[in-house]
């Protein structure tokens, strides 16, 4: 993996202010970021069907000119 000087000069930062190495640190954030897709799928699952009497346009008004 390439990181930028800034990045890993960042990366540096935070490992030492929590302590842990800079793995670490690059674990939690990869697994911050993989897991935002499990709580995108839980908010549109828990909507789903919220509003089953909306009035849907037509896919012609959706069109502008």
């Amino acid at each position: 993996m390439y990181l930028t000087g800034d990045q890993r000069r960042r990366i540096d930062e935070v490992a030492e202010a929590e302590g842990v190495t800079m793995a670490e640190v690059v674990r939690r954030a990869l697994d911050a970021y993989l897991g935002r897709g499990d709580a995108i799928a839980a908010a549109l699952a828990s909507t789903f069907g919220s509003l089953p009497d909306a009035a849907v346009p037509a896919r012609d008004e959706w069109d502008r000119a």
